[in-house]
């Protein structure tokens, strides 16, 4: 005797292999099919005592139905641990990357900036060949002309800057970029 209730006993002993069956094809797991049995016939035996018995049958196959097609739902939705921690993982390495990135971009501004001022102070035509070539990227012949110069000589000045940046910034350039 399973119960003191003699007629839920005899319709467990009736159904279970009914609803195990039922649980099992909807569910696809044994184990969870027999969770889900044991919740099925928890959920009849609470309320036997109010419910129709001539459909008890379906109600019991129904209700294990259910059960399973739930229990796949909440299963697809599921993702497991280890995946969790690997997007969480790859979440704060993208921001750090990110983050360094911007720090970077700001290191690199900043010593721009330094560069143009220092260029400004140690010869003008520098600065207005430099920015105008490479910052406002205008072709080198344009430059020349409104420079009132000939190609050759914004070459010569170009080559000059250039080679005093190098000189001056080339350490602290190169260490900015190779971190």
């Amino acid at each position: 005797m399973l119960t003191e209730n003699n007629g839920f006993d005899e319709v467990y002993e009736k159904y279970k292999n009914l609803v195990l069956k039922a649980a099992y094809t909807y569910s696809g797991n044994f184990d969870v099919a027999e969770d889900i049995t044991q919740n099925t016939f928890l959920q009849l035996y609470i309320y036997y005592n109010d419910m129709n018995r001539s459909n008890i049958k379906s109600w019991l196959y129904t209700t294990a139905k259910n059960y399973a097609l739930n229990y796949k739902k909440r299963a697809v939705r599921e993702v497991p641990d280890d995946e969790i921690a690997g997007e969480a993982q790859e979440i704060v390495e993208s921001a750090e990357y990110e983050f360094m990135e911007e720090l970077k971009d700001l290191e690199r501004h900043e010593l721009h900036e330094k560069i143009f001022t220092a260029l400004m102070e140690r010869n003008k035509r520098w600065y207005e060949a430099m920015t105008l070539v490479y910052y406002l990227e205008i072709p080198q012949a344009k430059v020349a002309e409104e420079m009132g110069i000939r190609i050759e000589v914004l070459h010569s000045l170009l080559h000059r800057a250039r080679t005093w940046i190098k000189k001056e910034f080339g350490v602290e350039y190169d260490e900015l970029n190779r971190s």
